[in-house]
């Protein structure tokens, strides 16, 4: 499936909704999602995505602890993508992200 980008310019705001937990593979053993590219623990954010009159609260992936980020606060989201997803006939949307701060803080990288 191709991930498709998200532009974070167009919400009125972003507010950390579910704090950062680890994303688990297997909860069971307790075993950690690791990020294929930066071998960082995947963390799992709810953000409530509000534009207009509207909210929405959505899980969003993210590789790396997202220091900083709490409940109720204001959040900077870079290179949000959104991928839809289809398996045993379940499906949905899954949505990561390159990097989640508190919003007095500036985004590390290019394209901020």
């Amino acid at each position: 499936m191709v991930a498709l980008p998200i532009d974070t310019t167009k919400y009125t705001g972003i507010i950390c909704a579910v704090p950062p937990v680890p994303r688990l593979v297997n909860r069971e053993t307790g075993q950690v999602r690791v990020d294929r590219e930066t071998g960082k623990t995947v963390y799992a954010v709810g953000l409530c995505l509000m534009a207009g009159t509207s909210a929405d609260v959505v899980t969003v992936s993210v590789p790396g602890e997202p220091t900083g980020v709490q409940v109720g606060a204001p959040v900077q989201v870079r290179d949000l993508v959104a991928t839809p997803w289809e398996n045993d006939g379940r499906h949905g949307v899954a949505f990561r992200a390159a990097e989640i701060k508190p919003l007095s803080a500036a985004p590390a990288g290019k394209g901020a």
